[in-house]
């Protein structure tokens, strides 16, 4: 089957089964697949793997705080396996398959152990970072009640983070730890860019405060 064929019908299955949320919505996983698509290119990946993996990837999505978020990536991988042996997959890209959803979650802390799977983590990981990954977290934190910040160290400086109460906590918590843990050398170049980008972000967030 053609790439254009599986692309199509992962999309409407996404669209059918994956229940959505204001951050990991169709348009999340658009920009993951083209990401992940480009990535496949400079590394010289499986293009067909790597594509259905990253839509697919989060077919189960559990919120920030629910007990079950770590489980969210294994069980995308399962109710992908119908839809990826009707598309004719083979067992053996099944299993390529899988692996690439299960290892993408940061929350499932499982290491990548192919080309293609570290390439559809990247990809994740970078729709997390940048302008993107501001957005996103502000609506996280919205949607959790969180405030913005604390007042008396906003930045982090003398405490630790704490991004169960405080949305900007998150950034110092895990987002700008992202950058270390890319696993190919055209996603650690776009998450340095994309880093920069959020640090600058609350630098103007901290001459706002003060002002």
């Amino acid at each position: 089957m053609h790439l254009n064929e599986i692309e199509e019908a992962c999309r409407e299955f996404v669209l059918s089964f994956m229940a959505q949320d204001s951050a990991h919505d169709i348009s999340h996983i658009q920009r993951v697949v083209k990401q992940a698509k480009c990535l496949a290119i400079k590394e010289d990946a499986d293009i067909k793997i790597v594509s259905t993996a990253a839509w697919l990837h989060d077919l189960v999505n559990y919120a920030k705080d629910d007990p079950n978020r770590a489980q969210a990536s294994f069980h995308s991988a399962s109710e992908a396996e119908p839809l990826l042996k009707e598309l004719g997959f083979a067992a053996p890209e099944v299993s390529a398959i899988q692996h690439a959803i299960v290892t993408h979650s940061f929350s499932a802390q499982v290491t990548p152990r192919t080309l293609e799977a570290k390439i559809v983590q990247d990809a994740d990981r970078l729709d997390a970072l940048g302008a993107i990954g501001v957005a996103r977290c502000m609506m996280v934190g919205g949607r959790l009640n969180r405030s913005l910040y604390e007042l008396i160290d906003p930045f982090c400086q003398e405490r630790e983070p704490n991004d169960l109460l405080y949305t900007i906590d998150h950034f110092y918590k895990k987002l700008l730890n992202l950058e270390s843990t890319f696993q190919t050398l055209s996603g650690r170049q776009e998450a340095q860019r994309r880093s920069q980008f959020m640090r600058s972000f609350l630098d103007q967030l901290a001459l706002e405060i003060r002002d």
